[in-house]
């Protein structure tokens, strides 16, 4: 059973509180023949319309002579626009008025209130409201893309309140949204600070800024790398020393030598095959994979062993993963192993990171962007004593867990502030939000109990009814 109405509220359909003179209707059929680049009227598109804003990304245009053959409705600043299609299906802005005239796709509804109407921006926040949002959704069809109809986004039925409490209601969500952008926006900003601080972190790790204090302690006496005479393009503290990447360890480009590479005896197998994409999705390191060869397929390739640093030198350039498995994996991949008592792969993978923009400044420009072996047979390591190393390792790992949890923390804020103005909405629309005999509110976002209030479908009438 639906909770009663506050007072002086009422149901209405969205085609009702367009009011006299007022309209709503699906945006026009425009073809790609009717367009054309030097037109000077704007074709608004789905792309366009965002969640409770109009994001004017959009580039279509066709002339004003087109849109006056095909009887397309202009549009007036201060609009709703109502997209159709996903993502997320319904989502609703106020259309703010452009330099140059427009009109909108049909998958764009557009409604317009005319006298006694009631508010737009009220409206606009109703419809993103959880509730609105699923009934709307409830409504799609489609075999191809889901979509709903004009004709229901019509009918939908929404409770009413007068429209000083409309404005009221509007006034009060915008000051507390206000804020949710504010801490979005701060909170939007510490995954790049994380990435920041960390790339930071291991730019200063390999100048030997890092482990300054650790090389001061006595026991690390005698640890020292030998000075083999190679220049590198910085100064390095006393006992590192610039070694050529061979110089560590066994460097070499994968092996996939059959033609085609899409034989489907190839694969199938126990053995892992590594490509490009999972040495990118691997984050440190590769447990995970999607292909896999089968006896033939290793026949023609080679099985790296676990620890093996990969490289990749095609699509993604230097994108770099430490083996946690035995794999094979093409050409396109370049294995290091780490030589024992030299150096240390993660020390390695450490490294690639920070050289990661340089060495994409070897790709030729081409369409597929690479690089070769011999470039990473070129690249200068500086290298400390192999206990210096670990320690590196060890402060690092560290470094990159904490950069990784602040972004953790930010994304589960993110989710909270997503819940709660989904809240705020939905108390908005029980009539929750503001007193309908007062117009002085407490604004302070504290106030609003997000857990027990989230919205669940039902708890306020709502009805669609279906064409």
């Amino acid at each position: 059973m639906t909770a009663p109405l506050p007072r002086g509220w009422r149901i209405a359909t969205i085609q009702d509180v367009a009011g006299e003179g007022g309209i709503v209707t699906d945006g026009d059929w425009v073809e790609s023949k009717d367009q054309d680049p030097k037109g000077k009227v704007r074709l608004i598109q789905l792309a366009d319309v965002g969640d409770g804003q109009f994001l004017n990304r959009s580039s279509r245009f066709m002339t004003k002579e087109a849109a006056q053959r095909l009887q397309c409705t202009f549009l007036k600043p201060g609009d709703l626009l109502v997209a159709r299609m996903p993502d997320p299906l319904g989502r609703a802005c106020i259309f703010p008025g452009l330099q140059q005239p427009a009109v909108t796709a049909v998958d764009v509804l557009i409604w317009r209130g005319g006298y006694k109407s009631a508010d737009a921006r009220w409206l606009m926040h109703i419809i993103n409201s959880p509730e609105v949002r699923d009934q709307l959704a409830g409504l799609a069809g489609g075999t191809t893309r889901q979509r709903v109809s004009g004709g229901n986004i019509k009918r939908l039925e929404i409770p009413v309140p007068p429209l000083a409490e409309q404005r009221r209601i509007v006034a009060r969500i915008e000051a507390l949204f206000a804020r949710t952008r504010r801490a979005r926006t701060d909170l939007e900003r510490i995954a790049s600070l994380s990435n920041k601080y960390f790339a930071a972190t291991m730019k200063k790790s390999f100048e030997g800024l890092l482990t300054e204090t650790w090389r001061s302690e006595p026991q690390v006496a005698g640890t020292q790398n030998r000075d083999n005479g190679l220049k590198g393009p910085y100064e390095l503290p006393s006992g590192w020393s610039w070694q050529y990447l061979p110089a560590l360890g066994e460097l070499a480009r994968g092996k996939s030598r059959h033609r085609p590479r899409n034989a489907g005896f190839l694969y199938g197998g126990p053995y892992p095959f590594i490509q490009t994409g999972d040495v990118r999705a691997a984050q440190g390191r590769l447990r995970t994979y999607e292909q896999t060869y089968s006896e033939a397929g290793l026949a023609q390739s080679k099985l790296w062993p676990r620890d093996t640093v990969c490289i990749t030198i095609a699509a993604n350039i230097a994108e770099t993963a430490i083996l946690d498995i035995e794999a094979c994996f093409p050409d396109s991949v370049v294995g290091f192993k780490a030589a024992q008592h030299t150096c240390l792969p993660e020390f390695i993978e450490y490294f690639i990171r920070t050289a990661k923009a340089d060495l994409a400044a070897f790709a030729p420009a081409t369409a597929q962007k690479n690089i070769n072996l011999e470039t990473l047979e070129g690249v200068l390591v500086p290298t400390p004593s192999l206990a210096e190393q670990r320690e590196c390792v060890r402060l690092l790992s560290r470094s990159e867990l904490a950069a990784d949890a602040c972004r953790r923390e930010a994304t589960r804020a993110l989710a909270l502030l997503d819940r709660l103005e989904q809240s705020i909405l939905a108390r908005a629309f029980r009539g929750e939000l503001v007193s309908s005999s007062s117009t002085r509110e407490q604004d302070t976002i504290s106030q609003i109990p997000v857990e027990k209030d989230m919205p669940t479908t039902g708890r306020r009438k709502v009805r669609a009814v279906a064409a």
